[in-house]
């Protein structure tokens, strides 16, 4: 971004001029005595057939401030496993793979169910949360990261940028999001572009102003998946299971620290990675899933900060997203027209369209259950329940790995 625009929330560090690679992995190398890194990856067994995973490894090979790197890996056979352990091999620093479909770590899960803690249904936020546990029972870092394993654009000064505001110790923040454009010939992001934004915008028109939209209001990309935080924050956040996951996040940090410790970077100029479906019609799939999820993520929030959200609320809130929607997709349109970008109108119309009845999915589902939340419980609680579940993670993931 070429701009220094600060808002009054949060830090947004900005890249400005030619921050040097070299030195900003200096630097950490520095600060990871003091706050050494974990890397978390989650991944699905198919991407290991994908380029964007080299391309990752690769990177990731010349980086020598990261203490420890947990690849939690989803929809693998035993075979696969020792295939992915194999291939991570060449990576410099200390690597566990969490193998969630394997007997050790099943009985974990097991174990958990039977002490009537449910972590939830596999995907991305169960496969971070067990990483977050392995962390916290290796006690051997102060800072986690975490990113995707489908990035296409992927260079090692992503993971530099978003590491350093937590890993430095001059710098008082908790938990750094990444942020980016995605552009190829046209604009992506329509979830963040044309759901998130206007959604907000449109609740606050109608509760007036309120510190949780406002917050969320200062994010430039808040669905994006790259973030770093402070370990301890793994203690106390709770993890959406479900495809809430990045609004759920910010909704816990939000919940349990100051805004005035938490940041945004600017990671990359571009980013690419593969593309979800809308599924307009199939809100079990795609983009509509998500958008549901979030929606329902986002009003579960507000009533447990007291917004009553009635039949009427959920009425008006359609119509003024609506409305804040289009008009939003004009400034797009000017946007993509000054850069040379193809703009389909009517695409982005029917997004609208398809998130305008995400809206009407979710509240309807938050009526008629306004207390059920895919929240897994925090590490905390989960000690607390079963005291030696650590040690007992940490033993079956260690053994895995032999």
């Amino acid at each position: 971004m070429a701009d220094f625009y600060q808002n009054d929330l949060i830090i947004t560090l900005h890249r400005l001029g030619n921050p040097g690679l070299e030195r900003i992995e200096s630097e950490l190398r520095e600060f990871s005595r003091q706050r050494p890194v974990a890397l978390v990856l989650p991944a699905l067994v198919t991407e290991f057939q994908n380029e964007a995973i080299k391309g990752i490894i690769a990177e990731l090979k010349k980086v020598r401030y990261i203490n420890e790197i947990i690849l939690t890996l989803g929809r693998a056979s035993d075979k696969e496993f020792s295939y992915v352990r194999e291939f991570l091999s060449q990576l410099p620093c200390e690597v566990r793979i969490i193998h969630n479909e394997g007997k050790r770590v099943k009985e974990i899960y097991a174990t958990l169910e039977r002490n009537n803690v449910w972590a939830g249904e596999d995907g991305k936020g169960r496969s971070a949360w067990i990483a977050y546990g392995y962390i916290l029972a290796n006690a051997q870092s102060e800072v986690i990261a975490l990113h995707d394993c489908d990035i296409v654009t992927y260079n090692r000064e992503m993971l530099a940028r978003l590491c350093y505001p937590v890993a430095n110790p001059n710098i008082d923040v908790v938990f750094c999001k990444g942020f980016y454009s995605r552009i190829t010939d046209k604009m992506h992001g329509r979830v963040t572009r044309l759901l998130i934004a206007p959604l907000i915008r449109a609740m606050q028109k109608l509760v007036g102003p309120n510190p949780f939209l406002m917050f969320m209001d200062s994010f430039r990309y808040p669905l994006a998946g790259e973030f770093a935080m402070i370990t301890d924050m793994a203690r106390t956040n709770r993890i959406p299971w479900d495809w809430g996951l990045e609004v759920g996040v910010l909704s816990e940090v939000f919940r349990n620290y100051s805004p005035r410790r938490v940041c945004q970077v600017d990671i990359a100029d571009n980013y690419e990675h593969k593309h979800q479906l809308l599924s307009a019609d199939d809100a079990k799939k795609g983009l509509m899933r998500m958008s549901v999820d979030i929606c329902k993520s986002i009003f579960r929030f507000l009533a447990a900060e007291g917004i009553v959200l009635s039949d009427s609320f959920f009425k008006s809130l359609q119509v003024a997203y609506i409305r804040l929607a289009e008009d939003t997709m004009v400034k797009y349109e000017a946007d993509a027209a000054i850069n040379g970008l193809k703009f389909d109108r009517h695409a982005e119309a029917s997004a609208i369209e398809a998130f305008s009845n995400a809206i009407k999915i979710a509240s309807e589902a938050y009526s008629e259950n306004p207390m059920a939340a895919p929240l897994i419980p925090n590490w905390n609680r989960v000690t607390s329940a079963i005291p030696g579940i650590l040690d007992m993670l940490k033993k079956a993931v260690d053994e895995d790995n032999r």
